[in-house]
């Protein structure tokens, strides 16, 4: 098998041949055309050297190109991986001494980055940019100008390794997690068996691609799917996002819960184009119900929420159009198990009680790269052990709690920051909030909340006042922080998820409660 093959071969047999594949801003390829690309990329990296899996890197913005050269590099039997576009000098560096690639395509714009360690690496790889500089660098066009467009896919195992995604490091560096090619089949069920996804139907997700919801839900899903995949260059805006969906109408939009917002905030979502959508998916980080609301009164859409994650590539509990509801996280999928286990390794059968997620399902990841231990941890037996605190009711609905290491006891009871977050998110004047826990000399848990006001506060004494009154109200006593902070914005992930432990560095080193990430 290959996964290459399953995944664009599948959908040119399911849409046909002059059916769009990938629309870009300023280019659009059949899916006969795409194959073709494929084909010439995979040519060009064998003539570079490129072996079975020998490490291809991307750090390439989302378009056609990307799409093609990673096909290509699985199609060949090597490893595709793509990089964070906001990687720092020293994130790529760490990439590269990891990863030890024999082939890295980078934006020209991002060239410099590469260029500040070129000196240190002690193995370097073939180095193509996307367009031309000064003529000392290859570019696009001189890799694959004059490579065939005929290539045999190499014949691989279900379990050799087809790429690496990287998490979102949200506890700290990046994990290159390692997926197989037969985690690839997964690829278009959500779609297509629960979102009702057709040949030919248009998928957009505002994500980029290097990030695993979007390279799962639009690129792997859309393809295999048979569906266009639209696609757009630079980082999301709310203002280009909406020009998107007015210009080429998608029938399925992805997106996380902090663009729904911006859509929200600046008031984009109110464009007639957003009421045409067949289905909106959400997620990355759980999603409020005060998003869910607006976006609903906005558009007249509801937001289907899911949860997957860089080691399941797809979505494991999800809401869609024929099973959803508001302030769930959804239900597993019919493809996947899941348990839920307490403190003690027992597992829970009382419905409502909160416990450590663990999941099998076909698309989990092999391992981390390099990372034996935390391997063994995370990946027992045939089941992933998630790290995420879950509850599911009688009803079979499950809702998320939060991770695992975010989980706070306080008065010997557990307790959910994002159940503190949604409430706070509710009150007037507030725009963004995220709960974190310290441990006071005494041994105790108290929380702290850090605030982004929706617009400045002239009286802050009187908004904490206000903010705490209103926590109270729907809040136990004891979940109620008294510590309330400030903040111009949150420190996130490229991705979106909130970086707690930065919000706890920030508390420990004592910080000015302004003080932005």
């Amino acid at each position: 098998m290959n996964a290459a093959d399953e995944i664009i071969g599948r959908g040119r047999a399911l849409a046909g041949d002059d059916v769009a594949a990938v629309i870009e801003p300023n280019r659009t390829v059949t899916y006969r055309e795409l194959d073709r690309l494929v084909n010439r990329y995979g040519n060009a990296m064998l003539a570079s050297g490129v072996g079975r899996e020998n490490r291809v890197l991307l750090m390439l913005d989302d378009g056609v190109d990307f799409v093609a050269c990673y096909l290509a590099a699985i199609r060949i039997g090597a490893v595709a991986v793509a990089i964070n576009l906001r990687a720092s000098a020293a994130d790529l560096k760490a990439v590269f001494e990891e990863a030890r690639p024999r082939f890295f395509l980078v934006e020209r714009d991002l060239l410099e980055v590469y260029e500040t360690i070129e000196s240190q690496l002690d193995y370097r790889p073939r180095l193509v940019v996307s367009r031309p500089r000064d003529g000392t660098r290859a570019s696009i066009d001189d890799l694959i100008g004059g490579c065939s467009d005929r290539l045999v896919s190499a014949a691989m195992s279900p379990d050799d390794m087809a790429c690496w995604v990287y998490s979102s490091g949200t506890t700290g560096t990046p994990k290159a997690v390692v997926h197989l090619h037969h985690d690839l089949l997964e690829a278009d069920r959500h779609q297509v068996e629960n979102l009702g996804v057709r040949p030919r139907d248009r998928l957009f997700c505002s994500s980029k691609m290097f990030f695993a919801y979007a390279l799962g839900n639009a690129f792997f899903g859309g393809l295999r799917a048979g569906a266009t995949v639209i696609v757009n260059r630079g980082w999301p805006a709310a203002d280009e996002v909406a020009r998107v969906v007015e210009t080429h109408r998608p029938d399925y939009f992805f997106t996380v819960p902090t663009f729904y917002r911006s859509l929200i905030a600046e008031r984009v979502a109110e464009r007639g184009a957003f009421r045409s959508l067949r289905g909106c998916v959400s997620a990355g980080e759980g999603l409020p119900a005060c998003v869910l609301k607006a976006w609903h009164e906005m558009t007249g859409q509801p937001i289907f929420e899911g949860i997957g994650t860089s080691e399941t590539l797809f979505l494991v509990i999800a809401n869609h159009p024929r099973a959803w509801r508001a302030g769930c996280t959804g239900r597993t999928q019919p493809w996947v198990e899941a348990k839920l286990l307490d403190e003690n390794g027992v597992a829970i059968v009382e419905p409502d009680t909160p416990g450590a997620l663990w999941l099998r399902t076909a698309s989990v990841a092999d391992r981390y790269w390099n990372r034996q231990a935390l391997s063994r941890q995370t990946f027992v037996g045939d089941w992933y052990v998630t790290g995420d605190v879950f509850s599911v009711g009688a009803d079979a609905w499950w809702r998320h709690h939060g991770r695992r290491d975010s989980m706070l006891k306080i008065s010997g009871q557990w307790v959910s920051p994002l159940e503190i977050e949604e409430r706070a998110c509710t009150a007037d004047g507030v725009a963004d909030a995220a709960v974190v826990g310290r441990s006071d000399g005494d041994g105790l848990v108290r929380t702290t909340m850090f605030v982004v006001p929706s617009y400045p506060q002239t009286d802050e004494v009187r908004f904490r006042k206000h903010l705490l009154e209103h926590l109270r109200a729907g809040l136990a006593i004891y979940k109620c922080p008294r510590d309330i902070r400030l903040v111009e914005v949150l420190p996130r992930t490229v991705t979106g998820k909130i970086q707690r432990h930065v919000l706890r560095e920030w508390i420990e080193a004592g910080n000015d409660d302004r003080r932005k990430p």
